[in-house]
């Protein structure tokens, strides 16, 4: 039993450092949400307009395509449902091309932010040639005193900031568009707040102000009153995860040795399209994806030392079905959609960094299977007092009963699949 403990610490260390890397991984995950929705997002959330005036004509305004952005706008929603053309629409539609200045400002929280929303208002603006771009990035040196000619500048605050103030190779007096792009990521970063607040004052009282943000915290929510007065406020309301449609199960174990069998009686005697493993730590996810190839499975890992860019790669391998079975961590996993998969097995329960159970991940790890009506299927595998302990307090939250299932007996399995 120590050295159960022990083990457990130290998988409780290893999982606490992922999550204070998460912490620093907002905008690692914002790209990545980018890269890997490439198209926009099929939704049927409703979006919710919170109007300063009732009699405003965006009072009808049901998607982003509807907007024509004629005023203030504070909006949210989640990656893939058109803020970045909507904005990118709104900065085109203002540019006069016969003025060889600045007129557009679009402030992102990093360099690959930037880069990424600028390959957007190259497409966008294509057919729009005398239209120019240019970054405010570190690294892009301009020379002392010039003035810049590009009717667009996007860029990150510090670099936006001291072209605006310290070089003036921009005019913020003269600028029609301010965009805060990503105000949750943005507010994540020291010092981005304050510099964003600065260039904000720098403009002119008529200039539309445009912020746009995944998530609406109290804490976006003041630094999106500070920037943007008067605003109109569009959220698009979170589709409500359900678990009445997936069929939940647990199966008891005593080792992870254990749960690789498990694992593997399950795939013996069920069909599944695609599966997605959740470990708690990137060592056993590691572990698992090897022992799962060496089974002969198509397997993809995502673990929390990849660069961005081999996620997406990873992320885009799975949903063109090259692999059949995706091992993650819960923090590669957030905001990454898996409408495909037929089976979620949490190898490790959700647990939050003080070792109650993480409910709403649970919910979001499992509720990717019950979509758009389908049945859904959820294994849990528990291989402790502590982890039956998790399983009992989620059954209880969610007032749903998980039943147990003998994976030693084939035909018990078949009847989960029917």
């Amino acid at each position: 039993m120590a050295t159960d403990s022990w083990a457990l610490a130290v998988d409780e260390q290893e999982a606490a450092a992922e999550s204070v890397s998460s912490a620093k991984d907002k905008a690692a995950q914002s790209l990545l949400n980018k890269l890997i929705r490439s198209n926009l997002v099929n939704t049927t959330n409703q979006v919710e307009v919170l109007q300063k005036d009732p009699n405003s004509p965006l009072y009808s305004v049901k998607s982003f395509e509807e907007l024509r952005l004629p005023q203030n706008l504070i909006a949210q929603s989640q990656s893939g449902t058109g803020k970045t053309a909507a904005f990118v629409l709104a900065m085109l539609s203002h540019v006069d091309p016969n003025n060889k200045y600045p007129q557009c400002l679009c402030v992102s929280p990093t360099y690959e932010l930037a880069l990424q929303t600028g390959k957007v208002i190259e497409q966008m603006g294509k057919h729009y040639p005398e239209v120019k771009l240019v970054y405010a990035i570190r690294g892009n040196k301009l020379q002392r005193g010039m003035k810049l000619q590009e009717q667009i500048v996007i860029g990150t605050p510090g670099t936006m900031l001291d072209w605006c103030s310290k070089f003036k190779f921009i005019d913020p007096k003269k600028i029609k568009v301010f965009v805060l792009d990503e105000a949750d990521v943005m507010i994540a970063t020291q010092g981005h707040q304050d510099q964003s607040i600065r260039i904000q004052r720098m403009l002119p009282k008529n200039c539309q102000m445009l912020l746009f943000s995944a998530t609406f915290e109290e804490s976006v929510w003041h630094f999106a009153q500070r920037i943007v007065p008067d605003p109109n406020i569009i959220k698009l309301k979170r589709e409500e995860e359900t678990l009445d449609t997936i069929k939940q199960y647990y199966v008891l174990c005593n080792s992870k040795e254990e749960k690789f069998h498990a694992l593997c009686n399950i795939y013996g005697a069920i069909t599944i399209a695609q599966a997605m493993i959740f470990c708690h730590t990137r060592k056993t996810a590691g572990w698992l994806a090897g022992e799962l190839s060496r089974e002969g499975h198509q397997v993809a890992l995502l673990s929390g030392e990849m660069q961005v860019e081999q996620r997406a790669a990873v992320i885009e391998r799975f949903r063109d079905g090259k692999e059949k079975v995706l091992v993650t961590t819960n923090v590669c996993a957030r905001g990454i959609d898996v409408e495909q998969v037929s089976v979620v097995i949490n190898f490790d329960l959700p647990v939050d960094k003080d070792g109650n159970p993480d409910n709403e991940t649970y919910l979001h790890r499992i509720g990717r299977t019950g979509r758009f009506g389908k049945r859904g299927l959820a294994i849990n595998m528990v291989d402790s007092k502590f982890s039956m302990n998790i399983l009992n307090r989620i059954q209880d939250h969610f007032n749903k009963k998980i039943e147990k299932l003998d994976t030693d007996d084939l035909d018990e399995i078949e009847k989960i699949a029917s």
